[in-house]
């Protein structure tokens, strides 16, 4: 099983982004899809999750209304287009890929079973 994330860039404050985690070695939709992000001294945290069939999103207050996440399954892959960044958002991306989809544990890295290697977004001008 093998998770890239990519995407990852300097952006001005305000700026868009769309990263994309392309999967292989599973078949996509056995799996939900979830984004984390790590800044610099910071622990590992929630950014979203979309359920395997794209149906259901779920995404962390900081990022609700900012951020949106897709899937095409058809190209095994998930993205996380991401509007009006801020500083904040600085931070290495990664996609992770569950068998659940509980909105209750989504949040948790314990639920994950597969992590990709991560993709740096700086926010900066």
């Amino acid at each position: 099983v093998q998770l890239q994330a990519s995407g990852g860039g300097l952006v001005q404050p305000g700026g868009s982004l769309r990263l994309t985690c392309a999967t292989s070695g599973v078949t996509p939709d056995h799996y939900a899809t979830g984004w984390f992000r790590q800044a610099p001294g910071k622990e590992r945290e929630f950014v979203g999750a979309i359920s395997w069939s794209g149906g259901s999103t779920y995404y962390a207050d900081s990022v609700k209304g900012r951020f949106t996440m897709s899937r095409d399954n058809a190209k095994n892959t998930v993205y996380l287009q991401m509007h009006s960044l801020e500083p904040e958002d600085t931070a290495v991306y990664y996609c992770g890929l569950s068998t659940s989809f509980i909105i209750t544990t989504i949040r948790g890295l314990g639920v994950y079973d597969y992590w990709g290697q991560g993709t740096l977004v700086t926010v900066s001008s």
